[in-house]
């Protein structure tokens, strides 16, 4: 869908009348003044349409002598998040059965703000995303139709904060096109193939190591989740040095498990279909890192995956075997579901010796039990610096990547202390996400800013959402840009 500046109306199909709480009586209908009002009017009443955000109503109206379906679209309070909602809710009404739609600020009387408007935009095409990739037997009546949507009357600046919020969309669109295809189609080395397509001219620099280079590095604890996967791991970096040459400030971190059917520790076969997107902290890095790039953010960030198949054939890793990370620690395999945690150890000690990030944000579907404790509604976040904290949970209150802080502590790390070797990597069930998050943390640099995002519960979903519908969300692309824009970019 393509999105669209004008200063006047024009003729469309569909005409969408942004409408403030409890502000019907003040629309300004324009060209649709008279009979047109009337209908509307009336239509808004019948419905109780008050202008709450996302809701809508509408006719079907004469005008110019043809027939135009008039919608009048509830901004709420007028915040961003409401005309967030709003755009959000337009598309999801139009997509199948529109093809080019305007909407109308003048009706509101006063211009909403540039950020607003963004916003608005920015919902309207995420709630657009689909994919149909393999869907062969869709009717004319269930494709999406919607082509264009034109923000008419917009405020001077808008069309130039959606350039921006648009380098964004594409990052989402990118993490939303990996969670969700299937795992034989993205595994690591296409994976890497996929995102090097999608990058390409951006400026980003791309490094990648394949199982020899990582096994002469001494990442034992990555390459013991791959051992039982005839698809070679993979590790995939995005460099960008948007403020010149130097040291990244920021280091995103993502797991990458393309398909986790729990190796030997296997997991019950209903719902194990959902385990593709087990590397939506990796698809959440490589869709940040393309927003970054394609907006040229000022900044030196750098993104890194750690892609792996967890697989359980005859020489996959086994519970009772201790592997070697690439940080000297050893660690005694409990359970070799409890995987992702083991990749990202390597790749951080990975990122830290070559790049000296001062600041990591890692990435995760990690643990189960933070579906429990959170639901689908918010990430957990753990931190070993308050500062990171706020600016992450202030990030997410901007952009509803929403969080939730959790505790570490010394309590939590003991219960990881094996008898064999320096760790296990999974402690007793209870605060089963605590645990991992101070599992990674022992592979934390002394002195580097850390924050660990468990985003179990929020990269796929079964219902929709403002900007989404049922699937995968994108979630972690708009927090990450948000953090570099208001952190880095300051």
């Amino acid at each position: 869908m393509k999105i669209s500046f004008a200063p006047t109306l024009e003729s469309v199909e569909v005409v969408a009348l942004p409408v403030e709480k409890d502000g019907l009586e003040r629309v300004v209908f324009g060209a649709f003044a008279g009979s047109g009002e009337t209908l509307a009017r009336a239509a808004a009443r019948a419905a109780r349409f008050e202008g709450e955000a996302g809701a809508s109503v509408e006719a079907f109206v004469e005008q110019g002598g043809q027939v135009v379906r008039l919608v009048l679209l509830g901004v709420g309070h007028g915040s961003e998040a409401d005309y967030e909602r709003a755009g959000g809710a337009l598309t999801a009404k139009l997509l199948t059965g529109a093809t080019r739609v305007a909407v109308d600020f003048a009706a509101l009387g006063g211009a909403p703000t540039v950020a607003a408007v963004a916003r608005f935009a920015l919902a309207a095409l995420l709630r657009g995303w689909r994919i149909d990739t393999y869907r062969t037997q869709l009717t004319d009546k269930q494709k999406p139709s919607l082509a264009e949507l034109t923000l008419v009357g917009a405020p001077e600046g808008a069309e130039a904060a959606w350039a921006e919020a648009q380098a964004v969309a594409e990052g989402v669109a990118l993490t939303r096109e990996l969670v969700s295809e299937p795992p034989n189609v993205i595994y690591p080395v296409s994976f890497v193939e996929r995102v090097r397509g999608s990058v390409e001219g951006l400026g980003l620099e791309i490094i990648v190591l394949g199982e020899e280079e990582m096994r002469g590095l001494g990442m034992g604890a990555l390459l013991g989740v791959s051992q039982g996967s005839v698809r070679e791991a993979q590790l995939l970096a995005l460099k960008w040095n948007g403020k010149g040459p130097g040291d990244p400030d920021l280091a995103l971190v993502g797991k990458g498990v393309t398909f986790d059917t729990g190796g030997i520790s296997l997991k019950p076969g209903p719902g194990m279909e959902d385990m593709k997107w087990d590397m939506g902290g990796a698809g959440a890095v490589v869709g940040a890192m393309k927003a970054l790039a394609r907006r040229k953010a000022k900044a030196n960030v750098i993104g890194v995956c750690g892609l792996v198949e967890n697989m359980p054939d005859g020489n996959a890793q086994r519970p009772g075997d201790i592997v070697t990370s690439m940080s000297g620690q050893t660690i005694e395999i409990l359970n070799t579901d409890a995987e992702g945690r083991l990749v990202l150890a390597d790749v951080l000690t990975w990122v830290q010796r070559n790049h000296r990030p001062k600041t990591i944000v890692d990435l995760a579907t990690l643990t189960g039990a933070m579906i429990i404790s959170l639901g689908h509604e918010q990430a957990g976040l753990f931190s070993n610096d308050d500062g990171l904290a706020e600016q992450l949970l202030s990030a997410g209150r901007a952009t509803g990547d929403q969080l939730w802080r959790l505790p570490l502590g010394d309590a939590y790390n003991k219960l990881l202390d094996s008898p064999i070797a320096d760790m296990k990597n999974v402690g007793p069930r209870g605060a089963g996400s605590i645990t991992a998050a101070q599992f990674i943390q022992r592979f934390v640099d002394k002195g580097v800013r850390w924050a660990h995002l468990d985003i179990a519960g929020t990269v796929w979903v079964d219902k929709a959402g403002a900007t989404h519908d049922k699937g995968a969300t994108g979630f972690g692309v708009r927090l990450l840009d948000r953090l570099v824009r208001d952190t880095l970019e300051a």
